[in-house]
């Protein structure tokens, strides 16, 4: 993750199931191919296994349970996650907030097969303490901003100077990304000179008529 990396998340909007699954993937192979940017994809669940093996992009999944196999019905363990291919996971995204203990339990369970982990953080004490788990990333994301359209970027860079900070006090080997709103090469551009490693984003490229058209616009300024 030396590189600027863009994540797009693509929660459960039916405009990132199926076909245009594979749309969204190929763009990203595309436009990362191009600009050198890592373009990595959190699809759903049940389109993981299939996307990593079609695409030669950084997969990751949109959660992990810090459990081991076993009498875990409707949980999501490290090891099915290693099965499925993937690069790594999310974990504690605003739409999907858990306890520390269970945040720390799912970076350990990871890193015990080799996985890297993205937190998502809401504010400056939740990354100071995301970051002494020692995970490969946090993303910080105001919730009130996500899928407004609002760039965290413009509306709010102080918290992502601040989280910078946070980050490097706490342990200056974890990465650090920022989302809410992020939608084009400025909000982008904007981040990394703020300090950031890149950007961790949903709509504005799953919903969009032309992934690859909004993915090379957010490259654009890098």
């Amino acid at each position: 993750m030396d590189s600027p990396i863009i994540v797009v998340n693509f929660k459960s909007f039916t405009e990132g199931m199926g076909g245009r699954a594979d749309l969204i993937a190929r763009a990203a192979r595309e436009v990362g191919a191009e600009s050198g940017v890592i373009i990595a994809v959190a699809p759903v669940s049940t389109e993981l296994h299939r996307i990593v093996r079609h695409f030669p992009i950084p997969v990751y999944a949109q959660h992990v349970d810090g459990v081991g196999p076993g009498a875990f019905t409707g949980h999501t363990t490290a090891q099915e996650l290693q099965l499925a291919g993937v690069r790594g996971t999310l974990i504690n995204h605003s739409e999907r907030r858990l306890t520390l203990a269970a945040v720390e339990a799912g970076i350990r369970s990871c890193r015990a097969l080799g996985l890297e982990t993205i937190v998502c953080t809401n504010n400056d004490a939740t990354t100071g303490a995301a970051a002494a788990m020692g995970p490969t990333c946090v993303a910080i994301e105001p919730p009130e901003l996500i899928g407004s359209g609002i760039s965290v970027a413009k509306a709010d860079p102080g918290i992502i100077s601040r989280s910078v900070d946070v980050v490097r006090t706490v342990n200056p080997e974890v990465k650090v990304l920022t989302g809410a709103g992020i939608h084009s090469g400025e909000c982008v551009r904007i981040a990394r000179d703020l300090g950031t490693n890149g950007v961790l984003l949903a709509s504005s490229v799953v919903k969009a008529q032309d992934p690859a058209a909004v993915l090379r616009d957010l490259v654009s300024q890098l």
